[in-house]
């Protein structure tokens, strides 16, 4: 029977390790739960453990955000439910830092706009439930309707996360705190190798947090977080998941499940997963070859202290998807084949001793492999392109004990983080993208906070890195039958700094303001690429002559987190010098770069020239999300949401930076309870007629999405969710100006109804 639910995707099984445990609780109360959303900060805050009656028996009565919850006191539902049992005191409490921004917890009834209040940016957090209700193939799918964010759209198994108008090199995917080893950034067809289904949340970091974890997080972090590694004992010895879902999308499935185990100190896990789904259908039809399947596993074992912890995950993930296009409604049919093994280890330490607090660490390595795969006259795929990433990466964080200063309580941690890659894509049919390329960085980070007030909170960090790059690329391409090879290595060293305000203006609302100066060294694919890339259909060449991306941010904020009126609003304004950009030729190439030239445009198969330059740019926006409880009706509550957002960038000289996605505006009815959920909403896209060169405009369109959901907690360990979500049910033309298949008319997929459900136990 559960063979039989892992094929089919009706279920899978999960860890009860986080806050959602107790939000799951409280749904099933009479009385609605109020909003409780506590806030992150990148500096962990780590609460006072009490030490275990008996050091063999360690006691696992609460999550470590439930021990969180009660060191902080948080506000509690008014009733409690007489099936739930109390929490016990915790014996054990390991700090919260598998958030990326250590979030203490995020409570809300599902439904609820979840606002972080405490943040220097804009932190958007998708729970489980929202990742469940949504399904996809990629972490994206759940995020691309949120303000500020879209996807890169170029196949549902390859959807990468843009941010303001930033992407690839500038967005940082993660997972578990270690960076996604893969090569989804030097190619939008290249997917991100991190299940959604697998995670237990999402989050997407902006702004001076983003300085933890590298140059390449420069427009943000897109964070997944599970328990492969568990940080606590589950509060029975053992807690799970069960969840899965039937999409109309392509008649697809998807299943997963999850299982964390422990006693006396030492806690295990186990999950696997698997998604399927064929052709998607459009307002016009299939969209040939957009399949993608993908199945994979994690196992995981930590040791667990009145201290501390030790814990360490192996994992692998196979996907196979197809890319849609020209080339597809031709019978090319390329696709491609992915498989990537990690290993990961992390680990807290809490002396509290000679002025350290806690000593915290993470390190991540894995090798990852892709073939991209085409056939010519109906024949039998072959290999056209091979792409390899071995990749190491460690960091370690000292977060100091609180100094009482004269101007307040300083608190803050210093780290260190190393990673080392080797990247290689080769080319079966003409010149090879990337031949072997070399990158190793040293950085070390410094955060510092100071509590100057109860109503007044600043921040300060910077980051120093040192990069060496090297590789062969081509240092001139005036002459294509005759071009000058560079061989050699390129050294940086990005410097970055950030400074930040928090000012609480009274009746729940938080007023921000932070400035920033990052530095970005180029990334080796920027620097040495040279040839043909099949699935894109371009001839790429790098510029090993690149400087360092230099960008000066301003950001200003107004959030309200609680309460029946809860926002958050943003406004932003970025000056880059040396902005980094893929420009088109309008040059067509065959396989090799002699071939480039107007004789390759007499050819059937042949591929766009680009080359990677520089231009000064500005970008500037806006993001708001709003959700108001208008008033109670029959047993919970019946509101309104609204959200806005637009980002505007030009290079000097007034042109438009290309692939900016239109301005968005959205919004929705909704009613819940502590069982049901309804909402049907819309987004609105405008027409985006600022477009770059080689571009044309794409207009407009019109998302309307519904979801009903309903949860109950069947006894005090189990917990059963049902319901059903549907999307683009206008069957509107969807065409991505974001997206590189926008220029080949590939739309977005056309109406389609999901059923879903999950059952946990804990």
């Amino acid at each position: 029977m559960i063979a039989y639910a892992y094929r089919k995707g009706f279920c899978g099984v999960a860890v009860g390790l986080q806050a959602v445990f107790l939000a799951n609780t409280a749904l099933a109360q009479d009385v609605l739960p109020p909003v409780v959303v506590t806030t992150p900060s990148p500096v962990a805050k780590t609460p006072v453990a009490a030490k275990p009656a008996q050091k063999t028996n360690v006691d696992s009565s609460a999550t470590p955000k439930a021990k969180a919850k009660s060191a902080t006191k948080q506000t509690k539902s008014p009733a409690t439910s007489a099936s739930t049992p109390a929490p016990q005191p915790a014996a054990v409490v390991p700090d919260d830092t598998q958030s990326t921004v250590s979030t203490t917890e995020v409570l809300a009834p599902p439904g609820t706009l979840l606002v972080v209040d405490d943040a220097f940016a804009p932190v958007t957090v998708a729970t489980d439930r929202e990742i469940l209700a949504q399904g996809g193939a990629t972490l994206t799918d759940t995020l691309q309707s949120r303000s500020g964010i879209t996807g890169s759209t170029f196949a549902p198994g390859a959807n990468r996360p843009i941010i303001r108008g930033l992407d690839s090199y500038r967005v940082r995917v993660q997972e578990n705190g270690i960076g996604s080893h893969d090569v989804s950034t030097i190619s939008e067809d290249h997917a991100v190798p991190i299940a959604p289904s697998a995670a237990d949340r999402i989050e997407v970091v902006r702004g001076p947090a983003t300085l933890r974890y590298g140059s390449g997080a420069i427009g943000g972090v897109v964070a997944a977080e599970n328990g492969r590694i568990p940080t606590a004992v589950p509060r029975n010895g053992v807690s799970g998941e069960i969840q899965g879902g039937l999409t109309s999308l392509g008649n697809g499935y998807d299943g997963t499940f999850k299982a964390t185990a422990g006693s006396q100190g030492v806690a295990v896990h186990a999950d696997g997963f698997r998604y399927s789904a064929g052709d998607y259908n459009t307002p016009i039809g299939t969209e040939r070859n957009t399949f993608a399947e993908s199945e994979g596993f994690g196992l995981g074992l930590s040791r667990i202290w009145a201290d501390g912890f030790f814990g360490i995950s192996v994992s692998r993930i196979d996907s196979l998807y197809g890319i849609p296009g020209e080339e597809a409604r031709e019978g090319v049919d390329p696709r491609i084949d992915l498989a990537q093994q990690k290993i990961q280890a992390r680990g807290e330490w809490r002396p509290r001793a000679m002025g350290v607090e806690a000593v915290r660490f993470w390190f991540g390595a894995s090798d990852y492999e892709h073939d991209e795969l085409a056939r010519h006259d109906g024949g039998e795929f072959e290999i056209a392109s091979r792409f390899r990433n071995n990749e190491q990466e460690g960091r370690i964080e000292i977060q100091h004990v609180p100094i009482a200063t004269g101007l307040g309580e300083l608190t803050g941690a210093a780290g260190i983080q190393v990673v080392h890659r080797r990247t290689r894509g080769t080319s079966f049919e003409g010149d090879s993208l990337l031949e072997p390329a070399r990158t190793g960085s040293v950085a070390a980070f410094l955060f510092q906070e100071l509590q100057t007030s109860a109503t007044t909170r600043l921040q300060a960090a910077l980051r120093i890195e040192q990069s060496k790059i090297d590789g062969i690329g081509l240092a001139d391409v005036t002459d294509p039958n005759a071009p000058v090879e560079f061989n050699g290595e390129r050294r940086f060293a990005p410097v970055s700094a950030s400074l930040g305000v928090l000012q609480k203006l009274g009746f729940g609302t938080v007023a921000r303001l932070s400035g920033q100066y990052a530095e970005r060294a180029p990334d080796a694919a920027e620097l040495f690429s040279s040839g043909i890339h099949e699935a894109t259909g371009t001839f790429e060449i790098g510029n090993p002559f690149l400087e360092k991306e230099k960008a000066f941010s301003i950001e200003a904020g107004l959030a309200k987190a609680q309460g029946s009126f809860r926002f958050d609003a943003a406004a932003y304004y970025t000056k880059y010098k040396g902005f980094v950009f893929r420009e088109l030729q309008g040059v067509r190439c065959l396989e090799d770069l002699p071939s480039c030239g107007p004789a390759a445009d007499l050819e059937d198969e042949n591929f766009d020239l680009v080359l990677f330059q520089q231009r000064d740019a500005t970008f500037f926006g806006a993001e708001i999300s709003a959700q108001y409880d208008v008033a109670p009706i029959w047993r919970g509550v019946w509101g309104v949401d609204g959200r806005y957002d637009f980002v505007r960038a030009r290079f000097e000289g007034n042109e438009n930076v290309p692939r900016i996605p239109p301005h968005r505006l959205g919004g929705g009815v909704y009613y819940r309870d502590s069982n049901w959920l309804a909402r049907a909403g819309v987004l609105h896209a405008f027409d985006q007629n600022r477009f770059g060169a080689e571009e044309i405009a794409t207009p407009g369109y019109t998302l309307v999405s519904a979801e009903l959901s309903y949860n109950a907690r069947l006894d005090a360990t189990t917990q059963m969710s049902l319901g059903v979500r549907g999307e683009n049910l206008a069957d509107d033309e969807v065409l991505n100006h974001a997206s590189f298949k926008r220029r080949e008319e590939v739309l977005q997929p056309g109406a389609s109804v999901r059923v879903f459900g999950s059952l946990k136990f804990n």
